[in-house]
């Protein structure tokens, strides 16, 4: 029986998955023992190195990334009626903001650094 080999991404291809997952600014692009590397910022602003796997283009960053920049997390949240948002940062995979609801009231924020998704208010 002829086992099909999956065949592995071209360097533009693996360039447009990062870009997809949330990198930019990618450059290093090299193929070295068996896997795509590279560096780039991540959604964050965050410098990574980066190994990628050559078949499904799936990043794995050496160091807690966002997929989600800060702008991004502003936006999400203007849309859901939050106001006076500030003191946005990024630590351990998880955003924390500080804002007012759309009542008025000050709430601190904990939103999940890969979807974006509301986790937790204080």
């Amino acid at each position: 029986m002829a086992q099909e080999q999956a065949q592995a991404l071209t360097q533009q291809e693996v360039s447009a998955q990062l870009a997809q997952q949330g990198y930019s600014d990618v450059h290093d692009l090299d193929f070295r023992d068996g896997v795509w590397t590279a560096r780039a910022r991540s959604g964050n602003g965050e410098k990574v190195k980066l190994r990628v796997d050559p078949i499904t283009g799936q990043a794995y960053p050496d160091k807690q990334i966002s997929t989600i920049s800060e702008g991004d997390i502003r936006a999400s949240l203007s849309v859901q009626g939050y106001t006076d948002v500030h003191d946005v940062d990024f630590h351990h995979g998880i955003w924390t903001v500080k804002a007012k609801t759309a009542e008025g009231n000050r709430v601190l924020l904990k939103i999940d650094g890969q979807s974006g998704r509301i986790i937790g208010t204080s």
